[in-house]
């Protein structure tokens, strides 16, 4: 946007120059010195809405969390099984990296998500450390994931207060706890997500999202990271 300025901008200077060499020199003149402080006001605007636009943001989110197929162990304390649902916390960071989608139409912005969540949805009767020590009296332990994602988020509307947001798909690494039955805890997913933030105040946003987490491999229920959380979220642009 700022280059195609500078272009129209240099164009009507040189046209303008032209217009001005034909006519009359002190009216030539007269209206160049005029056209070239307009330009320079409209450059000066343009230049302090640029060092006032804040593309990036960290926003904090917050809300409910549900796992597809409800975690368990068959080796805790005669075994547990887990509640699907839960809720979350969970914090990131946007950075901006075009905002005319590569120079293919203005308005849509690529930016880079990284994200963390921790999800928390109920209490095992038992702990790691009553498998280890089976003589110890049941010690709960929290069934939780906790999920660290980096993506590619393709933001619309560009200078309005309303911005929906996509993200076609991101990488996430989550850990579970307590770990499975093969001390599995590490394992890789995909992230689909949508969502919406709008500015209420200055640089402050408030918006919601929904987000899907999908593993790479779910064969076995103890390690099964599918599911979704969905909240809202506050963000500050900076």
């Amino acid at each position: 946007m700022i280059k195609k300025m500078k272009l129209a901008l240099s164009a009507a200077t040189a046209v303008l120059a032209f217009a001005g060499l034909t006519a009359a020199p002190q009216a030539g003149a007269d209206e160049l010195g005029d056209l070239k402080a307009r330009i320079a006001k409209l450059e000066k605007a343009d230049a302090e809405q640029v060092a006032a636009s804040k593309d990036n943001m960290v926003f904090f989110r917050g809300g409910y969390a549900r796992n597809d197929t409800a975690r368990n162990d068959l080796t805790q304390g005669g075994g547990y099984t887990a509640d699907h649902g839960g809720w979350f916390v969970g914090a990131g960071l946007d950075f901006s990296l075009s905002d005319d989608l590569f120079g293919m139409h203005d308005g849509t912005e690529i930016l880079a998500e990284i994200m963390f969540n921790y999800s928390q949805f109920d209490t095992s009767p038992t702990s790691l450390a009553n498998v280890l020590v089976p003589s110890l009296d049941p010690i709960p332990g929290t069934v939780s994931q906790f999920t660290l994602t980096a993506s590619p988020k393709v933001k619309f509307l560009k200078g309005s207060d309303f911005r929906p947001w996509v993200i076609p798909i991101g990488f996430g690494i989550n850990v579970i706890s307590p770990t499975s039955n093969g001390i599995t805890y590490l394992k890789p997913s995909m992230q689909f997500a949508a969502g919406a933030d709008y500015r209420v105040w200055n640089d402050i946003y408030v918006g919601a999202d929904i987000r899907y987490n999908l593993g790479f491999d779910n064969t076995d229920d103890q390690i099964n990271i599918n599911g979704f959380t969905t909240g809202g979220y506050v963000g500050i642009g900076f």
